[in-house]
């Protein structure tokens, strides 16, 4: 027996596809069956298995569990959740070796996929592309698995609570703070946890719903802000908090309304962190702002700049034991007093203890930040066969310049306006632009060196990429 998926579908961080079309349960299976084999063969017999609220999900958990018990592995359901809350089930159970969370992310509702934990490290890239070369050769151990099902949620709760340990309780009874969970799999969760919380809270869309009546989960676009910002202006609040449809992505107000992005948040936790860890190494992705990789080295700490990617920057992290770490997308990562995978909702609770131990507000401190002029990430179709030569040609043209160049992921160039950023999607056949000023000329002078570099490649910025 052997199976094939479908091209698109094994990707570099994560499995996704469109159900009935690209994804359905007979992958769901054939991932069970891979991912089995694999773990029994490096010595483990025990899996975790979570899925999000997508309407498809239950189906592929199904087929998912068949899988890994045909090949011999015990599973542990813990049921509908935030992926976070799988990866801390895995962190946490000390029976158990591997996690797979059935999760479409921001994705469109017909969207679904995977993402993957396996012997407390990621599992991506070349260990995906592994699973396509196992399953079309049908190379699956055959075992009768048994499946059991804990809950966790209490416990994934209370963990986090933990992130709050010394804060003085009357510090953060004034608080008043607005969460918007997008109808996706953070919502019971985040019921819990504010529920335990001190101050006012006021939640919007915790109900889960796979079809997402209300906004598209993915609060890094503004646009789907909307509501968080209505509801913080309303009650006069003081922050605001959302989450993508997963939990493992956070996007945040301050009380003005103006949106605090990954790389300002960050910002703030790494001026928190330093104080707690001084000379601490704090990893930012290529897309972070300048300011921040200015304010960690400002504080003591070492910033270090890393290629974008979740499953990329945790691995980073456990390489050279880093204590946070964070991407513009907002993804953060701790590892102080914590796992070191991304969790959003954590990452709420960790913002608080911030505000908290750094005496300063959410609004005052975002209000302190150097105002920047920057494009938002910028994408444009290119053909998957042309996009990594694309960013080689530039490479090699500014080489010849004597520009200054970090060719970490992509070209990071900086200049005497700014810089600008050029990078191949690891995910989708996209060229991805980004470019940061301190002033409107700057940014224009900068995208004209970028539309330079394409136009001399043969190709140039669509409409869809103006900023």
């Amino acid at each position: 027996m052997s199976h094939q998926f479908h091209s698109t579908v094994l990707r570099e961080y994560d499995i996704r596809g469109i159900i009935g079309e690209t994804l359905g349960p007979d992958d769901a299976r054939a991932i069970g069956r891979g991912f089995a084999t694999l773990l029994r063969r490096a010595g483990g017999n025990k899996v975790a298995v979570g899925y999000d609220g997508r309407v498809s999900s239950p189906m592929l958990e199904h087929a998912l569990i068949e899988g890994l018990t045909a090949s011999g592995v015990d599973v542990v359901r813990v049921g509908m959740g935030a992926t976070p809350m799988l990866y801390y089930a895995e962190a946490s159970m000390e029976d158990v070796q591997g996690g797979i969370q059935i999760t479409g992310s921001h994705n469109p509702a017909n969207y679904n996929g995977f993402k993957m934990v396996f012997m407390g490290r990621p599992f991506f890239g070349a260990d995906i592309q592994q699973l396509g070369i196992m399953a079309a050769a049908g190379d699956w151990l055959d075992g009768q698995g048994e499946a059991e099902s804990r809950e966790i949620i209490d416990a994934y709760v209370d963990r986090m609570l933990e992130g709050l340990a010394g804060i003085p309780v009357e510090s953060l009874a004034s608080l008043k703070i607005a969460w918007d969970a997008g109808n996706g799999a953070a919502g019971p969760a985040l019921e819990l946890l504010t529920a335990k919380l001190p101050g006012e809270h006021h939640l919007l869309f915790t109900q889960v719903d796979g079809t997402f009546p209300n906004h598209h989960p993915d609060p890094t676009e503004e646009k789907n802000l909307a509501d968080l910002k209505a509801l913080v202006a309303e009650k006069n609040l003081d922050f605001g908090l959302a989450f993508d449809g997963d939990g493992d992505r956070i996007g945040a107000i301050d009380g003005e309304g103006r949106v605090i992005w990954g790389d300002q948040l960050l910002m703030i936790y790494a001026e928190d962190l330093l104080l707690q860890q001084p000379g601490a190494t704090i990893i930012a992705d290529v897309k972070a702002s300048k300011a921040l990789f200015d304010h960690v080295a400002n504080l003591g700490g070492e910033p270090v700049m890393w290629k974008t990617g979740h499953s990329l920057i945790k691995s980073k992290m456990k390489e050279i034991d880093s204590p946070l770490a964070g991407e513009m997308s907002g993804h953060v990562f701790f590892a102080h007093q914590y796992y070191g995978f991304d969790d959003a909702l954590y990452a709420a609770i960790r913002l608080i203890a911030a505000s908290a131990r750094l005496g300063k507000s959410v609004t005052q401190l975002r209000g302190e930040m150097p105002a920047m002029v920057n494009t938002p990430e910028l994408r444009f179709q290119v053909d998957e066969s042309r996009k990594f030569a694309v960013v080689d040609e530039v490479k090699q043209r500014l080489a010849s310049s004597g520009a200054t160049v970090n060719a970490t992921d992509g070209v990071r160039v900086d200049t005497a306006d700014g810089w600008w950023l050029l990078r191949a999607s690891n995910t989708q056949d996209v060229l991805v632009a980004r470019a940061e000023s301190d002033s409107e000329a700057g940014l224009d002078r900068l995208m004209g060196q970028i539309d330079d570099q394409l136009a001399a490649s043969g190709l140039e910025r669509g409409p869809q990429a103006g900023h």
